[in-house]
């Protein structure tokens, strides 16, 4: 069974379009954008497309490659101090003169939508609900409560120890919590016996960035495959073709459940920076 990750964000978009039309204001989303990087330029305009249809207010201030980094701090301090920006976004990639580093700890982590910030990576570890969850992890968890996949007790394995994805997926599915208590096992370039660890897990999540890694004697009958890859490649004819880390055709045979790339991880990113961007907005109008 495919796994259709489209589907179930717009059906939640929805949701969070309804409760924004109940409000008397719109929250806003301000987006960091340094230099013309291309996947960057078409996560923005996603993100962009996103937010119309839900009625977020987006706002991207756009500098160049060669942008200081004083300048990308003083920008985000100055919206750090706007009452009407809820949710403060930087871009990655960041040009080598700027540190992700300063940029991610000067946001407000009340306004870090991302959830990047060591406050709100903090709090997800202990389990404090007041932070905010990064992204691809609260997507890919969403994902699962949405499709009746159950984590508790069963074996999480996950490839790749990434701090956008891998690591907090793991703190998540861990916690004392409903839709987690999961024993998760977490593999990397020095893990031994992958594909004897792989074969045992009951949900795999492919989170590397290699085409295809993950091939079909990898994954044992019936587990639920989650592939948070997104890789280009350029085709002969000069068209990109996008593929996910696990290779579908062979491993949709065998799997019970699996996420396609594109439409399904990826609008789960997407709808879950509408969910923190507007959760950020119900704060500030609850205070």
């Amino acid at each position: 069974m495919i796994i259709n990750g489209t589907k179930i964000a717009k059906a939640i978009a929805e949701d969070i379009k309804e409760k924004i039309l109940k409000c008397k204001n719109r929250p806003n989303l301000s987006v960091i954008l340094v230099g013309n990087n291309p996947a960057s330029l078409i996560y923005i305009r996603m993100k962009e497309k996103a937010c119309e249809r839900v009625g977020i207010d987006f706002k991207v201030q756009h500098f160049n490659e060669e942008e200081k980094e004083g300048t990308i701090l003083n920008e985000i301090d100055k919206l750090n101090q706007d009452d009407r920006v809820n949710g403060i976004l930087v871009q990655m990639p960041l040009p080598k003169q700027i540190s992700n580093k300063k940029v991610i700890e000067r946001i407000d982590p009340e306004k870090d939508v991302d959830g990047f910030h060591p406050i709100n990576v903090g709090k997800m570890l202990i389990g404090d609900d007041s932070g905010f969850l990064s992204c691809t992890p609260l997507g890919i968890k969403t994902l699962l409560i949405k499709s009746n996949i159950k984590v508790e007790s069963k074996h999480v394995v996950i490839l790749g120890r990434s701090n956008i994805v891998g690591k907090p997926l793991a703190a998540i599915l861990m916690q004392k919590k409903p839709h987690c208590n999961a024993t998760v096992t977490v593999c990397h370039s020095y893990s031994k016996n992958l594909k004897e660890i792989t074969r045992s897990a009951d949900i795999l999540v492919a989170a590397i960035g290699k085409p295809k890694f993950v091939t079909q004697d990898m994954v044992k009958d019936n587990t639920i495959v989650i592939d948070v890859g997104i890789n280009y490649l350029k085709q002969t004819d000069g068209t990109t073709k996008i593929l996910g880390d696990v290779d579908f055709e062979n491993v949709s045979k065998i799997a019970s459940q699996i996420t396609p790339v594109p439409k399904g991880v990826g609008p789960m990113t997407v709808v879950s920076l509408l969910q923190n961007t507007y959760m950020s907005f119900k704060r500030k109008n609850e205070k």
